[in-house]
């Protein structure tokens, strides 16, 4: 679809995946990321991104966890009050649906690469999430909707179209939650030009404040609308997060002027496979690659993946380097299928050599998973009281995680980070491997608190127990959090080659989900091998359970955990062959400066001799990462 330079077009982003780039206008505050404005062309600085398009897109992600904590913290207790559900059966589906809203985000970061493009991808999802919100509050409206009031034990629990209708609205908020997620980070970065240093500087900030935004959506989710709930119902404490969802989108939308865009660069997933084929087919043919190897690459200034930039060959993982051998000088190099470019196989590499560290960090989100079910119940049978008419919520309890964050984030980047940064001489004081490090080693100290505190209110429960005693265990999780969730910003942000920035992103927030699935799978484990809800550590009544050994566990999983990152951290080598800090100047940027000063006017031949790139000299597979 052709586009006029200066004439806006909505259709441009939203429409099409065709964008017309334009040379017209192109100056020195130029992007060099490839972003395009709203009209299309090359973005400049001065009129787009940076802190002149971020704000719109916190605004957004404080509403949306707004929503989604108003909704998980109190969801325990709408399946057991309202619903008549068991404890430990409210608890493992609660983590189930938590655990699909981030596992989804996987389907969302898939569609934004591959077709979509970010903005496009988070104003669908967020109408879904939406709708799912309007569904969720009118089952809490609708008398018919939910079982008779039951003030004793035992109850009749919710019909089967009961509970389909609530289990619809949640599908839907999970679905919206899977396509939001894993965008609106990326989308942000996406506003800040990687390769000048003023405004690199600023995206490593953004990720900070970012994660602030986020806890401050918690923070009123968990406060003000538990509240709410309360005092007015679950109509109200539904409907509220349900008007204020909506306007974020509108919101959203109104920094459409502002925005850098960053083009869909098709599959990932597909060019991944084609890699593994292209790979086991040389290797069944015997092909190796030495000295006499030619890898191919073409010759154009942008690489062979739509919208992204070419990549440098690194020695990492050999093997998949077959998929660029040239074995038939006359082959059909369009075929993908058959033979990759070396670009192609160094994104596939990309995404190969963070999946150890991603699978190492995993064992937090199981420790997380029990902010929003086993902590706040344990606060249910706690002395809520603060002072004389006013009791605490039990929902809002993770405010001590919370608040925490709110303060540590500002803390950690106003002062911590220019201290550690003076005495490193890293950017940001340390690199983002090490800062999940100490986010992993908190978490274990975070269990420990919370097995001693539990076997105390247990041994002591007539006495009701202040619910402050949760509070260590809250503020260390919640530090934890701040920690190595900012960690993996930086790093799976960083890590990302141009086509994978949305999948990264996802691949960390589906540590989530399947730690909140790994939770559930424990609960039922430790259901089944201890005596069930009745007799096993996990009842009904946490008075007569034996939550302090599941904690227990919870810590053991942890530690090994933590000995696993540090064995597989030591051993991480990036993209740019160092141990996995935030890099200053990306290998693809400074590659993609060198290719924009070669000769844009020279024949392109289409024979593979002509096309074969040699790495390292004539024939040769360079040692160069």
């Amino acid at each position: 679809m052709e586009m006029n330079a200066g004439e806006p077009s909505f259709d441009g982003i939203l429409g099409s995946n065709k964008y017309n780039i334009t040379e017209e206008g192109k100056s020195s505050t130029s992007v060099s990321n490839g972003c395009v404005d709203y009209k299309g062309r090359i973005a400049d600085k001065q009129a787009t991104g940076g802190w002149k398009a971020s704000p719109f897109i916190i605004v957004n992600e404080v509403a949306e966890r707004l929503a989604f904590f108003a909704v998980a913290v109190n969801m325990v207790s709408y399946l057991v009050r309202e619903m008549h559900q068991p404890l430990p059966d409210a608890a493992t589906h609660v983590t189930d649906w938590v655990g699909a809203a981030y596992v989804l985000t996987l389907l969302g970061a898939f569609l934004a690469d591959a077709y979509l493009g970010r903005f496009r991808t988070i104003i669908i999802f967020s109408c879904i999430y939406a709708v799912g919100m309007v569904l969720l509050t009118i089952s809490a409206s609708v008398d018919s909707l939910t079982p008779p009031y039951c003030p004793k034990r035992p109850c009749t629990r919710a019909s089967t179209g009961q509970t389909a209708f609530l289990y619809c609205a949640l599908a839907l908020i999970a679905l919206g939650t899977g396509g939001i997620k894993p965008c609106v980070s990326s989308f942000g970065a996406d506003q800040f030009d990687e390769s000048d240093q003023n405004e690199a500087h600023k995206k490593y900030a953004f990720f900070n404040w970012f994660f602030f935004a986020i806890n401050m959506g918690a923070l009123l989710g968990i406060t003000l609308l538990v509240y709410i709930q309360v005092e007015l119902g679950w109509a109200w404490g539904f409907g509220v997060p349900t008007a204020v969802m909506i306007v974020s989108v509108v919101v959203l939308a109104a920094g459409f002027f502002k925005y850098r865009y960053q083009k869909p660069t098709g599959s990932a997933f597909t060019r991944f496979v084609q890699v593994i084929v292209a790979a086991v087919r040389n290797h069944v043919r015997g092909v190796e690659v030495g000295r006499e190897a030619e890898l191919y690459e073409v010759e154009t200034r942008e690489s062979d993946i739509h919208g992204a930039k070419k990549l440098a060959h690194s020695e990492q993982y050999r093997f998949l380097d077959k998929a660029a051998v040239i074995t038939d000088p006359e082959c059909n190099t369009k075929n993908r299928w058959r033979l990759c470019t070396v670009t192609q196989v160094e994104e596939f590499k990309s995404f190969v050599r963070v999946l150890p560290v991603w699978a190492s960090t995993i064992a937090l989100a199981i420790s997380f998973a029990q902010l929003s079910t086993f902590f706040i119940h344990q606060a249910t049978i706690m002395d809520r009281k603060l002072g004389p008419h006013f009791e605490i919520p039990s929902g809002s309890v993770p405010v001590f995680s919370v608040i925490n964050a709110l303060i540590l984030v500002p803390v950690y980047e106003k002062l911590v980070v220019p201290y550690l940064s003076a005495k490193t001489g890293h950017q940001r004081g340390i690199t983002s491997l090490q800062r999940m490090g100490i986010g992993l080693f908190l978490s274990i100290f975070a269990m420990v608190s919370a097995a001693l505190v539990e076997k105390k209110r247990r041994d002591h429960y007539s006495d009701r127990m202040s619910v402050f005693w949760l509070f260590p265990q809250c503020f260390l999780i919640g530090t934890a959090e701040v920690f190595t969730y900012v960690g993996q910003l930086e790093f799976f942000y960083d890590e990302a080659t141009d086509g994978t920035r949305s999948l990264s992103s996802a691949m960390f927030l589906s540590e989530i989900g399947i730690g909140s699935w790994l939770s559930t799978a424990i609960v039922k484990i430790i259901e089944r091998a201890t005596g069930g809800v009745r007799e096993g550590w996990l009842r009904d009544d946490l008075n007569g359970s034996r939550l302090d050994y599941f904690y227990w566990i919870l810590t053991g999983v942890n530690g090994v955990n933590f000995v696993v990152y540090l064995w597989v951290s030591r051993r991480y080598k990036g993209r740019n062959g160092g141990g996995g800090s935030v890099r200053d100047e990306p290998v693809a940027v400074e590659l993609a400066r060198n290719m924009q000063n070669a000769d844009d006017e020279r024949d392109i031949s289409q024979s593979c001799s002509l096309n074969a790139v040699p790495f390292g000299g004539k024939g040769e597979v360079s040692d160069q990462a």
